[in-house]
């Protein structure tokens, strides 16, 4: 429950600190005496949006404060644990606004942002503002309406855990199947080129050795006369060269007894002259080995040729960067297959997180079909009582394709004069028959949205009289399972409250200000008094005040 609100430099409120208690709080006073102010500032801490056009001082900061203590919530308790902001029964929320237009938020004296604070406050307060009455005819509204009185709240969160999950599921396999779609555009055409260079079957360097190749053929004649030139002089002429160092050598030898180094030298001549012979050998074996084969030449350009096009159509250099190439489209030739391969088990995946999602969507969709007729008999009595004895509300349900929320489609049905033709809500009900519709509504479900804290800002607008009173009747019995705080201008209702506060605006130093005091006594029987008949009650609005406030 909310214990405490403290209201700092805000609007025409200097500072405001107020202690609530337990059951129906009442706030009344004169138009324009600053009670809405007090809903708009407690909206800070609830985490709407501030706006420095609010400070009454614009040298001072804004502070609003609210103290609530808080009972036994596993919703609370998860809030602080997955936040990490220590837990404690009493939670204080603060908000300060500066000139700059920068606000602080904090959470029992921890720094928070603004959507913390607006999660949390959700568990803490339902605050239905005057002209709130129109969320009843949004499909949201009756939903959440709904599904609280069938108790669909545990399954509704299994749902949307398990419909976030198909959802990212469904995500990836779209976005599988788009990159498949582009693949298979361009798949033809990767498989025209890699066919084009398996068929050609490169081996690694090939194009270059066999540039080399057409060289050596192209100037065969040539080469292979120079070798045979060579091999001639070196073992063939008539004085080939390996006999001359062979002469050399036996020369060296015969005096190599009379000096060391030409022991060395006649050696070192030996081995030259063993070298030469082979070399004269391998020259022989190359010139041997190379012919003049024009059925080999024409294979050779041929296929040089087909290289050198592809090198072009490509703009590439080398044969290993064709083969690179080659390896390349086969990658994605084989991606292609992979995106078949990984949509099939992707969409075998989602069919069951699609058949999870829709196990659990269709045991929220029969609970709340066995509720509908419940819910509006229940919602139906309650208009008798306020003062709709014509009244009735109907519920569809439709089904849906499948979402968040199920596989539902609800609307609520009205018919305000008992004609048998019901109408879209939003379309038939006044503003003062959709209060009242508002307060019975949340009368039934209040318990179950656990909510510690009612807070409602002229909810009685458009009624008076009977009604009036059996509104406060409804606000009386829901203030004994929750805290209810309430601005009204009904007397019927603010007899019935458990604390009475009478905002009030007084001149300062600084202006006008307001006030707020708790009434007990004769000043409650006055200000009752005053809303029944004026700033000079009369002696029967006296005694009709105190005939309430007994009642």
């Amino acid at each position: 429950m909310l214990l405490k609100l403290l209201i700092q430099n805000y609007a025409i409120i200097e500072e405001l600190e107020v202690s609530f208690f337990s059951g129906m709080n009442v706030i009344t006073g004169e138009t324009g005496a600053g009670k809405s102010i007090m809903v708009g500032a407690l909206n800070l801490i609830l985490g709407q949006r501030a706006d420095n056009t609010v400070l009454r001082d614009d040298k001072k900061k804004c502070v609003v404060e609210g103290v609530f203590e808080i009972e036994e919530n596993e919703q609370v308790r998860s809030f602080f644990q997955d936040e990490e902001i220590d837990y404690d029964k009493q939670v204080v929320i603060r908000r300060e606004l500066s000139l700059n237009g920068k606000s602080r938020s904090f959470i029992n004296d921890t720094l928070v942002n603004v959507s913390q604070i607006k999660k949390l406050s959700v568990f803490l307060v339902d605050l239905h503002q005057q002209f709130d009455t129109l969320d009843i005819t949004t499909a949201n509204f009756q939903k959440d309406m709904l599904d609280a009185f069938a108790d669909n709240l545990k399954d509704l969160k299994k749902l949307k855990t398990a419909f976030s999950l198909y959802t990212q599921t469904k995500t990836e396999l779209e976005q599988l199947k788009t990159l498949q779609e582009q693949a298979n555009k361009e798949l033809d055409y990767h498989q025209f080129l890699f066919n084009e260079l398996a068929e050609l079957e490169l081996k690694e360097n090939e194009l270059e050795n066999i540039e080399e190749e057409l060289k050596l053929l192209n100037n065969s004649e040539n080469v292979k006369n120079q070798l045979s030139a060579a091999v001639h002089e070196l073992k063939n002429a008539d004085q080939p060269i390996v006999n001359q160092l062979r002469v050399i050598q036996t020369k060296l030898n015969s005096i190599a007894q009379f000096h060391k180094e030409i022991e060395i030298l006649e050696q070192r001549l030996s081995a030259l002259n063993v070298e030469l012979k082979d070399i004269a050998n391998d020259l022989e074996k190359v010139e041997n080995g190379i012919h003049a084969d024009s059925g080999k030449m024409e294979v050779i350009n041929e296929r040089l040729s087909v290289g050198y096009k592809l090198l072009k159509k490509h703009n590439l250099q080398t044969t290993n960067d064709l083969l690179l190439l080659q390896k390349e489209l086969e990658k994605k030739l084989e991606s292609v297959t992979d995106l078949f391969s990984s949509i099939e088990k992707l969409s075998k995946e989602l069919k069951v997180k699609q058949e999870a999602c829709l196990e659990i969507a269709s045991i929220i969709s029969q609970k709340r079909k066995a509720a509908t007729k419940p819910f509006a008999e229940a919602v139906n009595k309650l208009l008798i009582q306020v003062g709709m004895p014509n009244a009735r509300i109907k519920i569809d349900i439709m089904p849906a394709e499948l979402h968040i929320n199920g596989i539902d489609e609800i609307q609520f049905l009205f018919d305000a004069n008992n004609s048998k033709k019901f109408e879209l809500l939003g379309k038939v009900a006044s503003g003062g028959e959709l209060s009242r519709l508002m307060l019975s509504i949340k009368s039934l479900v209040a318990e179950k949205l656990q909510l510690p804290t009612l807070i409602f800002d002229e909810i009685d607008t458009g009624i008076s009289g009977e009604a009036a009173n059996q509104v406060g009747l409804i606000m009386k019995v829901l203030s004994s399972q929750h805290q209810l705080i309430t601005i009204t201008h009904q007397a019927q209702i603010a007899a019935k409250a458990n604390a009475h506060f009478f905002v009030y605006k007084e001149k300062g130093d600084e202006g006008i200000k307001t006030g707020i005091k708790l009434l007990e006594g004769n000043d409650r029987v006055e200000a009752i008094a005053k809303i029944l008949s004026g700033d000079r009650p009369s002696a029967a609005a006296l005694a009709n005040a105190n005939e309430l406030l007994n009642n």
